[in-house]
């Protein structure tokens, strides 16, 4: 059967009384679904451990974004060079495996490695450590430029690092002073129209609209610093920052007082009740959305394990449905009504806008026979709780609960035949067909889809309009089959 494709505008609101439900009732009688919750950690894209481009793919349950360092004259070794075509070629040739599991990539080039002699990487006919001749920012300005043409649209591409600037890309030895903030803000400002752009500190290029990539996340005297910890709290207090760019790092064990927190490594941190609510603590008043290095915990040992689980459904966005409800008895060409309500539980909304569709699946093979496009859902506006209690451990502003209503008419053509069918909601990557975005329900099919119940299009109804729990796989499992199969 041919699958039929459809727009639709809806009204989206916070659950604020039920106007939208006597809305949905006045069309006819409706089946009320009551979702149970997933009661485990899921891998959804774009949020969650962050492992480095180096990394196994195939070792890690949660992988859905990397970050890959890039080193500035593996894009670009002299004036002369085509650049757009190199990166052209990098970004084939290094992000194919991951792109093909569904993982986003998070760009970050680089100049200097770590201060040795020997590990910095600029173009043969450019100075070494020259941040600030007009050489310098001529160069920069091509290959940032290069990068947008290549980038900014590219669904491969999570968002991007600023970098460039000191060693590992992190702006410190050197900083950017605020002439080079003014410059390289304004250029990055210009040329990424679509990508968000994050920055290492947040009490720097305070003129433009960056995230935060906050390399030596939760340690123990940086949480209080304004270029860390405190700095971000700031950020988000004055100008919500949170809600509109994602806030990230990675958890530096190798300097500083790492062992006092966040732990030893990254085994001591999951496992530790002390470390890990202290890590907790920092995503949730923080808004974090994905951590690097303690991605390299051990994925064998059962305390990391329970620990790696708590803390993956605290990074960025978690959404529960609370409820589902449809019109279960339909005709073709007659109107069919939808309501579900959605809450975030993470502590980071999802930063895109991925589609929502209701689906009519085949009871039998699950394939999808028609579906509707709800084109006015912004899920990006489904936002967690504010004002982190760490003593409570609860948001004192809780997350709200998000109504989404709409009543639409019906195909009467034969594209939709009369029939019994599973309908099922889906946010499916419109970038990717590998990893959609997932609710925290154990209503899962897959291929990502949640399915609430069954509708009969002009036939007799069915003795029973809800599911057999049975026929639902395991969100976790499902995806584990997906990616591992290629393994080999």
């Amino acid at each position: 059967m041919p699958i039929l494709i459809v727009g639709l505008a809806l009204l989206v609101l916070p659950a604020c009384g039920d106007s939208a439900n006597d809305d949905v009732d006045s069309v006819s009688k409706r089946l009320t679904i009551y979702p149970e919750e997933y009661p485990h950690a899921l891998r959804n894209p774009l949020k969650g451990f962050r492992p480095y481009s180096n990394t196994n793919l195939f070792n890690h349950r949660f992988i859905s974004v990397i970050k890959d360092y890039i080193r500035w004259n593996d894009l670009d070794r002299s004036a002369s060079d085509d650049l757009v075509g190199r990166i052209i070629n990098y970004s084939g040739r290094k992000w194919a495996r991951p792109t093909a599991l569904g993982i986003k990539v998070i760009p970050r080039v680089y100049l200097d490695w770590d201060g040795d002699p020997g590990n910095e990487y600029w173009p043969s006919d450019m100075e070494t450590g020259d941040y600030s001749s007009p050489q310098f920012k001529k160069r920069v300005t091509r290959l940032v430029k290069a990068m947008a043409e290549c980038w900014d649209n590219d669904p491969r591409v999570a968002w991007i690092h600023m970098g460039i600037i000191g060693r590992w890309g992190e702006h410190h030895s050197p900083h950017a002073d605020l002439e080079m903030q003014q410059f390289l803000g304004g250029l990055f400002t210009r040329e990424f129209k679509n990508k968000r752009v994050l920055v290492r500190h947040p009490d720097e290029f305070l003129d433009f609209e960056f995230g935060i990539y906050w390399d030596s996340w939760a340690h123990a005297r940086q949480t209080t610093q304004l270029q860390h910890g405190a700095g971000i709290e700031k950020l988000n207090q004055e100008t919500a920052r949170w809600k509109t760019h994602p806030i990230e790092g990675e958890i530096a064990y190798n300097w500083g007082d790492y062992k006092i927190q966040p732990g030893d490594d990254p085994d001591d941190t999951l496992s530790d009740p002390v470390h890990r609510d202290f890590l907790i603590d920092t995503v949730r008043n923080l808004h974090g959305t994905a951590l690097g290095w303690i991605s390299r915990y051990d994925q064998t040992d059962p305390d990391v394990i329970e620990g790696a689980e708590i803390v993956q459904k605290v990074f960025g966005y978690r959404f529960t449905l609370e409820s589902f409800s449809y019109t279960p008895e339909l005709e073709r060409g007659g109107e069919f009504a939808v309501e579900f309500k959605v809450k975030n539980t993470g502590s980071a909304p999802f930063y895109n806008d991925w589609p929502v569709y209701i689906n009519f699946l085949d009871p039998e093979t699950k394939a999808v026979v028609w579906r509707q496009s709800l084109e006015d859902v912004a899920i990006s506006q489904w936002m967690p709780g504010e004002d982190w209690d760490a003593v409570a451990d609860i948001y004192q502003i809780p997350a709200e609960t998000y109504t989404v209503a709409s009543k639409f008419a019906l195909p009467d053509s034969a594209e939709l035949p009369a029939g019994e069918y599973v309908v099922a909601l889906s946010i499916p990557d419109p970038g990717s067909d590998v990893l959609g975005l997932r609710l925290a329900t154990t209503h899962y099919y897959k291929g990502d889809f949640h399915p609430m119940g069954k509708v009969a299009l002009s036939v007799d109804p069915p003795k029973s309009f809800e599911l057999d729990p049975q026929t639902f796989a395991d969100p976790m499992q499902a995806q584990n089959d997906r990616v591992y199969k290629g393994k080999n």
